[in-house]
């Protein structure tokens, strides 16, 4: 069978092995063996169990193996019934009605620790070379999911979740590697950090709209690179 290369197969599987692990005293399996058992590449694997360390998910000792952390996964809702069918445009549509009020809640509610997490991806965002694609939608999905889990309301995140892995479909791979340069990459990571700026100083309403700006720079994006036909209807 050909192994799926994005991360973010190998990471939506490790959430859920992680929820079924039975005990912290057990470790995970291998990393040779999560790759074979998810049918993805070993990489793929160390780049998913990066992140859920970084969440504190997880933790890794050398000759040891990868053990669960303090924390187990947030479980979100599921919204089965959502519809599936859509498009990039239509989803940046969504994002721009859920995520800006995401941050405006995050604003007020979010833990020190989360904060402090969002502070650390966007670092790691920052460090990855410019045509890593997939590192960068890696870590800029688990940037966003932090943000959504720390607004506090489990439906919302469940929502956010629906509409992550809606974005992040393989076949819009290619339309997402042509929105995306190193100047637009810059601005993303600007707008990272002036959202942070505004969580940390509890500023809802500043968090919002420099959330919405993001969000519309991403809208963007796409608008320039996908066909006339695929633009929103008026």
């Amino acid at each position: 069978m050909a192994k799926n290369s994005s991360s973010f197969s190998a990471l939506e599987q490790l959430r859920a092995l992680i929820r079924q692990h039975p005990t912290p005293e057990l470790p995970l399996p291998t990393e040779r063996e999560l790759a074979e058992r998810y049918q993805v590449g070993r990489r793929e694997i160390r780049r998913a169990l990066d992140v859920l360390e970084m969440e504190g998910r997880v933790w890794r000792k050398q000759g040891k193996g990868t053990f669960l952390g303090p924390d187990a996964p947030a479980q979100p809702l599921l919204l089965q019934s959502l519809p599936r069918q859509s498009n990039p445009l239509e989803v940046m549509e969504a994002r721009l009605q859920l995520e800006p009020g995401l941050a405006r809640l995050a604003a007020v509610r979010a833990s020190g620790e989360q904060l402090a997490l969002m502070s650390r991806l966007q670092e790691r965002m920052q460090a990855i070379e410019t045509d890593d694609g997939d590192q960068h939608e890696l870590w800029d999905s688990a940037f966003h999911r932090t943000l959504a889990e720390a607004a506090g309301n489990r439906l919302l995140l469940g929502l956010f979740d629906a509409l992550d892995a809606v974005r992040r479909d393989s076949s819009w791979r290619h339309v997402r590697e042509m929105a995306r340069n190193p100047a637009r990459l810059g601005n993303y990571d600007r707008h990272h950090q002036r959202l942070i700026g505004h969580l940390q100083a509890r500023q809802p309403e500043a968090a919002a709209a420099v959330m919405t700006e993001h969000l519309l720079a991403l809208q963007q994006a796409l608008v320039d690179v996908l066909p006339a036909n695929e633009e929103p209807r008026s």
